[in-house]
C-alpha cells in the first residue's frame, strides 16, 4: 500500500490537476486518469480504486465491477470514517460479496503540504485462497519432509535391527542345537559390547553343560551298574538258596545213611534242574534285553509268527486261544526274531494272568488302518491292580514270583524301535488288553 501510495502521489502530484478532472466530466482527462490507475495496477498486479475526499468512486482498474451494481460505488463507511474523521494514515479491514471474504487496505493520498486530496484503495479478493494455497504447500512440504525421515529412519532402523536379529539368530541356531550326547560348540565374538557379554554367558553355560554332561553320564553308568548287579544277584540268589539246602539235606543223609537215599538224590536232582532251569531263563532274559538294540530287518508276513506261536499253545486243553484275524498278508519290514519275542512275551503273560482260572482264554483282535496294524491281546484273568498300572513297563518291575521283570520292558522296546506304539487296558476281575499298533510296509 505505501509504495502504490507514493506512486499515485508521484503520478498525480497535481492536487488541482485530480479536482478539475473530476469535477469536468471531461471524458478525454478521465480516460488519462484511468489509463494512469490501469498502469500503475498493472505494474503491480494489484487491483486500485480511487475516490475522492467525498468517498465517490473516481477511477478503479476494474470497473466492471462497480459498474454492474457488484459493488458500491461509494467508498466503505467505516474505512471513510477512519480516513476523514480520525485522519488515519492507513486503515485495514475485512469485506464481503456475498459469501466471499477479501482483505481491503485504505490510505490517504497528499499532496506536498501533507493535505489528503484523494482516497486510495486496494482490494485483495485472492489473500484467502492464496493463503489456504500455502497453508496447503506448507503442510505437503511438511509431510513429504516427514515421510522422508521416516523413510530414512525406517531404513537405519531395518540395518541396525538386522545386525542385532543376526547376531541373536546365531546364538539361537546354537541353542537349538545344545545337546547333551555331543560336544557344544562356543560362539567366537570378537565385540566388546552387550552381544559379547550374552555370547561369554553362553560359552560359560557350554562349559558348565558339558561338565555336567561327563558327569550325568558317569552317575548313569555307575547306576546303572549298581542296579544291574542288584538285578542280577537278587535274581541268581533266588535259585542258589534251594539248591544250597537241597545239597546240605542231600548230604546229611549221606553222613547218617538214611536208607532213602536214591529218592533223595533223584529229588535233590530235579530241584537242581528246575533251578538250574531258572538261572539259565534268567541269563537268557538279560540277554535279549542287551541286545534289543542290535536290530536285523528283514521283510516278512507277521501272520507267520502268530500262526507259529498259536501252534505251541494247541497241546495244553486248559488254553483256548482265539485269533481273529484280518484277511490276507500282513508285510512288515523289522526285526522279525524281535517281533517273535514281543508276541511270546504278550502271550506269556496272558496266559501267567489267568493262571488261577479252570479256563485260560487268550483272544487276539486285529484291526487295520492308515497303513497301521493293531493287534489286541486280551486274557481272562483279574486285571491289573491300580497302584501297578504305572510301573507295568518299568524294567525290574514284575508281579511274578520268579522272572527278571524285563519282558514287558523289552516289549515296550521293541515296540518303539519298531516306530509303533503299545499301551493297555485293564479292569479288575475282568482281565486286562495290550494293544500293540506297527507300521504296514508298503
Amino acid at each position: 500500500m505505501k509504495i502504490m501510495v507514493n506512486e499515485m502521489e508521484k503520478r498525480l502530484h497535481d492536487q488541482k490537476t485530480f479536482n478539475e478532472v473530476v469535477k469536468s466530466q471531461d471524458s478525454v482527462s478521465q480516460f488519462g486518469l484511468q489509463k494512469l490507475v490501469k498502469d500503475v495496477a498493472d505494474i503491480h498486479n494489484v487491483n486500485v480504486n480511487v475516490y475522492d475526499l467525498s468517498g465517490g468512486l473516481q477511477v478503479s482498474s476494474e470497473p466492471n465491477v462497480y459498474r454492474n451494481g457488484v459493488l458500491s460505488n461509494k467508498m466503505h463507511p467505516m474505512a471513510y470514517y477512519h480516513l476523514s474523521r480520525m485522519r488515519q494514515v492507513q486503515h485495514f479491514q475485512k469485506e464481503k460479496i456475498a459469501t466471499l471474504s477479501y482483505e481491503s487496505i485504505y490510505a490517504p493520498v497528499r499532496d506536498d503540504d501533507g493535505n489528503a486530496y484523494a482516497y486510495l484503495n486496494i482490494p485483495y479478493f485472492s489473500s484467502q485462497i492464496d493463503l489456504n494455497q500455502e497453508i496447503a504447500n506448507f503442510l505437503v512440504t511438511i509431510i513429504n519432509l516427514n515421510a522422508f525421515i521416516f523413510l530414512i529412519a525406517g531404513v537405519i532402523a531395518l540395518f541396525i535391527t538386522n545386525g542385532i536379529t543376526r547376531s541373536f539368530s546365531l546364538i539361537s541356531d546354537k541353542m537349538k542345537k545344545i545337546n547333551l550326547g555331543k560336544t557344544n560348540e562356543a560362539i567366537i565374538w570378537n565385540k566388546n559390547d552387550e552381544i559379547g557379554e550374552l555370547v561369554k554367558e553362553y560359552n560359560k553355560m557350554v562349559n558348565k553343560l558339558e561338565e555336567s554332561a561327563h558327569a550325568l553320564a558317569k552317575s548313569e553308568r555307575e547306576g546303572a551298574w549298581r542296579e544291574m548287579a542288584r538285578q542280577v544277584a537278587h535274581e541268581i540268589k533266588n535259585p542258589l538258596t534251594p539248591m544250597k539246602l537241597s545239597i546240605q539235606y542231600l548230604q546229611k543223609a549221606i553222613d547218617t545213611n538214611q536208607g532213602n537215599i536214591k529218592e533223595l538224590t533223584g529229588m535233590v536232582a530235579n530241584t537242581l534242574i528246575e533251578q538250574i532251569d531258572h538261572l539259565s531263563k534268567i541269563a537268557a532274559d538279560f540277554a535279549q534285553f542287551a541286545n534289543i538294540g542290535n536290530t536285523k530287518i528283514d521283510r516278512f508276513d507277521l501272520h507267520e509268527v502268530l500262526k507259529s506261536l498259536k501252534e505251541l499253545f494247541r497241546p495244553d486243553q486248559k488254553i483256548k486261544f482265539i485269533w481273529n484275524s484280518i484277511p490276507g498278508k500282513v508285510m512288515m519290514t523289522a526285526d522279525k526274531t524281535q517281533m517273535n519275542r514281543l508276541f511270546t512275551n504278550l502271550f506269556t503273560n496272558a496266559l501267567y494272568a489267568c493262571r488261577e482260572n479252570k479256563r485260560c482264554i487268550v483272544e487276539v483282535n486285529e484291526s487295520k488302518n492308515n497303513g497301521v496294524i493293531r493287534i489286541s491281546v486280551k486274557d481272562n484273568g483279574e486285571g491289573i491292580a491300580e497302584e501297578m498300572q504305572s510301573k507295568i513297563f518299568t524294567p525290574n518291575f514284575t508281579t511274578k514270583s520268579s522272572g527278571a521283570g524285563l519282558g514287558l520292558a523289552m516289549c515296550k522296546s521293541i515296540v518303539e524301535q519298531a516306530h509303533g506304539h503299545i499301551w493297555f487296558e485293564t479292569e479288575e476281575g475282568h482281565g486286562t488288553t495290550f494293544h500293540v499298533e506297527l507300521p504296514i510296509a508298503n
